[in-house]
């Protein structure tokens, strides 16, 4: 890896631009990401030009004319020093720049609730070989504090930027071998593109012997012939917890030292991979492992999620933040720079971990609470990188009885499992309390039966999941039960009702909580209001009070599903939760030494092998492993 990770050396001159030609090479610890057609084209999220800029995304290049300006403080080309400082004990740092022309040259420190620092401003000319470095070990150091670095270029003339990367003369402690595992399901296409990009990728990247991608087949459909890069393993379909257990063990049985779960879609940009590796490779801490962010494909400049907490519920971390606002980015890079609490996770949608560090494997939840449930069991150091995320579909698209009924049989597993979620059985209870109380305004009935039936499984103890790994009887419920939130074409010859674009008054909205949304209003069904709801408002409980009929549009406005206030049916879910609360009460104590008492042999890897039919692995190859 050394010496193909190892860039080319530039002589420089002037302070504080220095020659290093008499010094060793160079490690490039983070290089330019760039728009990219088909993940994300948010230009400003990359770069922020002003002036007589051309950029080329395909190119990846930019060319100025006099005047021109372009800042690279942005979350995806911003260093931050902060933080491989602490996990990384980084002491040597330089810019290096390839382009040409000249240029006022400026570097900023962005501090933690401070002022910027501008800690180098200089004209610079790129010399005849193009490469030009900037030593910055000093900013690493007091009396600097610790913060983000990023880098301006202003040109005075004709220009180009081609890139730049932060580089450092330290070597790696590590040479991780990382197994990308990727988990489908009849998804052939998608997985097709993915690993099509992942093999033009490790074909020319320089980490292309330390790189393999598994693709754990739960379809068992996949026809994309496999290569010297990829690896296909037909699966039987045990969800998200059986496939990428699958590829986890896979890994295990190739000696890698590290294991990257990724989306079949791979909406990333591959650059990512080499970010997450060499952040690996030089983490101070073997257990540390990097978990991606999530942004929802609606609005690529926000982030859905960067980490997340668990403790009640799932709580993501910086939802919402623009990364089109620098000062909302310096925050949120600020933020994530901290020591992170027990209870945080990371997704799988894109999460690599070192391989000895996993002692518990998936619980068999299926889909939903796995990643949860692994983080939190196993000793990680989990940090997150700017610019290492995965564009998703978002999640409220997903909602559906099936996702509530998972969700909700996860988060009372992990409470009942695991020592540290320990909170007793009221608090327990009040979760599921809160999933019914959160649906029966919405008049979410559907999404109510699912969420008694889930609770019922929990009470089953452990053997339910393990004798339910692959959900085959349970989805078919779900399926049955699900009569008014199925998404249906819209009937273009039948109007809609009138959107609601703001929530109903605040005396209104007092008056129709303490009505339960008019479950207690005689005649409501024929008094409250019809309304329709864009998806951006689904999950907001404050735009449903005062309607009896609610039509909710798909982010596209292509399809919808109406559901209808139905007091008796209502009533009716309401008292079967009441009467499994009060079983729940009563059985907590021996449901939760159940659950303790198993959960280290569901997660075992004797456990997956038996479930997963795959053979113990032989001494040759344990013996490769270690």
């Amino acid at each position: 890896m050394c010496g193909d990770g190892r860039l080319k050396r530039g002589g420089l001159g002037g302070h504080p631009l220095t020659d290093h030609s008499d010094l060793p090479s160079f490690y490039s610890l983070q290089s330019l990401m760039w728009p990219e057609s088909g993940i994300c084209t948010e230009r400003d999220l990359y770069l922020r030009s002003k002036g007589p800029v051309a950029v080329s995304d395909r190119g990846r290049r930019v060319r100025f004319a006099s005047g021109g300006l372009v800042a690279f403080s942005t979350w995806f080309n911003l260093f931050n020093g902060e933080k491989w400082v602490r996990e990384c004990g980084l002491e040597d740092l330089s810019l290096l720049l390839e382009g040409a022309g000249e240029f006022e040259l400026s570097v900023f420190l962005a501090s933690r609730g401070k002022s910027w620092d501008r800690v180098v401003s200089d004209i610079v000319t790129f010399p005849e070989n193009g490469q030009l470095r900037l030593e910055l070990s000093h900013v690493l150091q007091p009396p600097y504090d610790p913060g983000q670095l990023f880098f301006e270029l202003r040109a005075l003339g004709q220009g180009a930027l081609l890139n730049a990367s932060w580089q450092t003369r330290q070597a790696p402690r590590r040479s991780p071998d990382l197994v990308l595992a990727v988990t489908t399901f009849r998804r052939e296409a998608e997985v097709a593109r993915t690993m099509a990009r992942f093999s033009a990728f490790a074909a020319q990247s320089w980490m292309q012997d330390h790189l393999h991608m598994v693709v754990v087949d739960n379809g068992q459909s996949v026809e994309t012939t496999a290569n010297d890069h990829v690896s296909i393993i037909p699966n039987a379909n045990l969800g998200g917890a059986g496939g990428f257990t699958r590829g986890l063990l896979e890994a295990r049985g190739r000696g890698a030292s590290h294991c990257l779960f990724m989306d079949d879609d791979a909406s990333i940009h591959m650059d990512s991979l080499e970010r997450t590796y060499q952040f690996l490779a030089y983490a101070t801490d073997p257990g540390t492992a990097v978990a991606g962010a999530m942004i929802g494909e609606q609005h690529r400049w926000a982030i859905w999620e960067n980490g997340a907490l668990f403790h009640g519920g799932c709580q993501p971390l910086h939802m919402g933040t623009d990364l089109r606002d620098v000062d909302e980015v310096i925050d949120m890079e600020a933020s994530a720079c901290r020591p992170v609490p027990w209870n945080f996770y990371g997704g799988w949608w894109y999460f690599a971990f070192p391989l000895e560090r996993a002692e518990h494997l998936a619980f068999p939840f299926f889909v939903r609470g796995d990643d949860v449930s692994f983080s939190l069991a196993n000793d990680f150091n989990i940090v997150t990188l700017n610019g290492v995320v995965s564009f998703q579909e978002s999640f409220t698209e997903k909602e559906s009885p099936q996702t509530w009924y998972l969700d909700l049989r996860s988060h009372m597993a992990h409470h009942l499992s695991l020592p540290a979620l320990d909170m007793g059985r009221l608090r327990v209870l009040k979760i599921a309390a809160w999933f019914m109380l959160r649906n029966l305004p919405r008049m979410h009935y559907d999404t109510m039966a699912a969420v008694n039936l889930a609770l019922e499984d929990v009470m089953q103890g452990p053997e339910f999941f393990d004798q339910n790994a692959d959900m085959a009887q349970r989805r078919a419920d779900l399926k049955a039960l699900t009569k008014s939130e199925t998404w249906q074409n819209i009937d273009s010859t039948h109007g809609l009702p009138p959107i609601r674009k703001t929530p109903l008054s605040w005396g209104g909205r007092l008056l129709m909580k303490l009505t339960l949304n008019g479950l207690l209003i005689p005649f409501y069904g024929r008094l409250g209001r019809k309304i329709t709801l864009r998806a951006k408002h689904r999950g907001h409980i404050g735009y449903v009070w005062g309607a009896a009929q609610i039509t909710v549009l798909n982010a596209e406005e292509t399809k919808a599903y109406t559901v209808c206030h139905d007091k008796w049916r209502a009533v009716q879910l309401c008292g079967r939760f009441l009467r499994n609360g009060l079983r729940f009460f009563k059985c907590y104590e021996t449901l939760a030494m159940q659950y303790r008492g198993d959960y280290g042999r569901l997660t075992s890897e004797t456990y997956w092998r038996d479930k997963l039919e795959m053979a113990e692995p032989s001494r040759a190859a344990q013996k490769v492993a270690v």
